[in-house]
């Protein structure tokens, strides 16, 4: 396909016409000449070449990109309006302040616009994309998951815009852009569009399911986001899979270089440094200052298992940048839902270096067996940063759910487990509070060691699902799809300048 391409290009730019001026009529007459040159390809195939790489089908994806935006600021002035703590006082009232969660909010921001854009900036000749696609989907993503997640809290009809809700926006942003990571290289921004919108639907009514209903602890995300992003992306990727013909021909831009590697190596800092941040944002006092030293002390952890492994499983028994890059940030990962539990400083890095472990043996063994055997592509091997530690991080949050008592915690146990509570005011009655969680309220320390099991299955589930529906419809015909000799290249979507 790629050199029928080239030879349909060579016709056109011989051509007297511009390219950006072909009519309809002079494409089908260079389709013609292009068929009959060639002679190898049905003449409604080669229209299709002709017409996958047009720009005018490349600015129809813009165009709808710019319409959605423009649905947002509709939707936004018809159904949202300020928190009441962000209004003016009124009568001498003293309303709450989010003030303090700014500095987080700031961090948050950081990782997902730095962090992961460099981060995904290891493939030789994606470097634009890598950046760019990524600020241009967070930057929609946050709207949406602003209006999404809005929905299922919305006061008097209006979905109350907060700092708080801003930084829920952000941490929400990044379940799209760790599936992103599983897909990069291989689609086209209104692929990326179409996947967000359908993703963080799923995600907002998944995370108030296993937060609001079913009471879990998932404090850092690592149920709600870091294995839904995991598993979505990679139930996306493999509907796109490539045939198994194409298995058998390399992309040489499907690898690293040495720039590209040390740039993706900024991304790894800045999301190492600011990944506390991250896990304890949504908590305060004493949780908080938990959350921010358990995640550093399993990210320390995680970072020197990282480096033995890597040196032991490696060829030639040499550090892999693939480790480094990504392995050593696994451990924030797996902190996620126990961070601000008392798993004490033994254990954040016990469950750190666990991380490390499955990650960098999921990057030397794992990831080439999916590809080799499913031919499911994970480019950025969210799995085993994102998808493996997130489970083992669930398993250690039913492991310390069942030991949970009010001896260790006091009452703040029933702030970390609410449905641990035994008496809440109007359960049962014709109003309530907060929602009624699946099995109701008192539950024991070993009935909500097997919710939080619970939720991690029925998230994997859900995300699994919304993944492969997802899929299906990035994968229609209406829907333009990069060939695979164009994959991994930033000159299909960006005026590149010449070496």
């Amino acid at each position: 396909m790629s050199t029928l391409y080239d030879q349909s290009r060579t016709a056109r730019e011989e051509s007297s016409i511009p390219q950006e001026k072909l009519s309809t009529r002079d494409v089908q007459s260079l389709t013609y000449s292009f068929s009959e040159t060639t002679n190898t390809l049905p003449l409604t195939n080669c229209k299709e070449i002709v017409k996958m790489h047009t720009p005018v089908s490349s600015l129809s994806g813009f165009v709808t990109i710019l319409v959605v935006q423009i649905i947002f600021g509709i939707v936004f002035g018809a159904f949202s309006e300020y928190g009441k703590e962000v209004l003016p006082p009124k009568d001498g009232e003293v309303l709450p302040t989010n003030l303090g969660s700014y500095p987080h909010f700031q961090d948050i921001h950081v990782m997902i616009f730095i962090g992961f854009g460099f981060l995904m900036t290891f493939l030789k000749k994606y470097g634009y994309s890598a950046t760019g696609f990524n600020l241009l989907v967070a930057s929609l993503m946050v709207q949406w998951a602003l209006i999404a997640r809005g929905c299922f809290e919305m006061e008097e009809g209006k979905i109350r815009i907060t700092l708080g809700g801003m930084v829920g926006a952000d941490i929400a942003s990044a379940t799209v852009l760790i599936s992103m990571g599983a897909l990069l290289g291989r689609t086209t921004p209104i692929q990326l569009l179409l996947m967000g919108l359908c993703e963080i639907a799923v995600f907002a009514a998944n995370e108030y399911f296993q937060l609001e209903y079913m009471k879990i602890a998932d404090v850092g995300g690592s149920i709600t986001v870091h294995a839904f992003g995991a598993y979505f992306g990679l139930a996306v990727s493999f509907i796109l899979r490539s045939k198994k013909s194409d298995l058998t021909t390399t992309n040489n831009l499907e690898g690293p270089s040495y720039t590209s590697d040390v740039f993706a190596m900024i991304g790894t800092i800045f999301l190492w440094i600011f990944w506390p941040s991250f896990n304890s944002a949504l908590v305060s006092g004493a949780d908080q200052e938990r959350a921010i030293i358990n995640t550093y002390l399993g990210l320390a952890a995680a970072t020197v298992v990282t480096f033995v492994l890597s040196v032991l499983v490696s060829h030639e028994h040499k550090l892999d940048m693939v480790h480094v890059q990504n392995s050593t940030l696994a451990g924030g990962v797996a902190v996620g839902s126990v961070c601000n539990l008392l798993i004490h400083p033994y254990g954040a890095v016990l469950i750190g270096s666990l991380a490390g472990l499955i990650s960098v043996l999921g990057y030397r063994y794992l990831s080439p067996g999916m590809l080799n055997k499913l031919r499911l592509a994970d480019t950025c091997g969210v799995h085993n940063l994102h998808g493996m530690p997130a489970v083992l991080s669930a398993v250690f949050s039913a492991i310390f759910a069942a030991a949970a008592s009010t001896t260790e915690y006091g009452d703040s146990l029933y702030t970390i487990f609410p449905a641990m509570r035994s008496n809440l005011t109007h359960i049962g009655g014709e109003h309530h509070d907060e929602p009624i969680p699946f099995g109701g309220y008192g539950r024991s320390a070993a009935q909500q060691a097997g919710y939080q099991l619970l939720g991690i299955l029925s998230t994997v589930a859900i995300a699994i699902v919304g993944g492969l529906l997802t899929g299906v419809v990035l994968r229609s015909p209406s829907v333009r799809a990069i060939p695979r000799d164009k994959q991994h290249d930033d000159e299909d979507s960006w005026e590149v300048p010449a070496p």
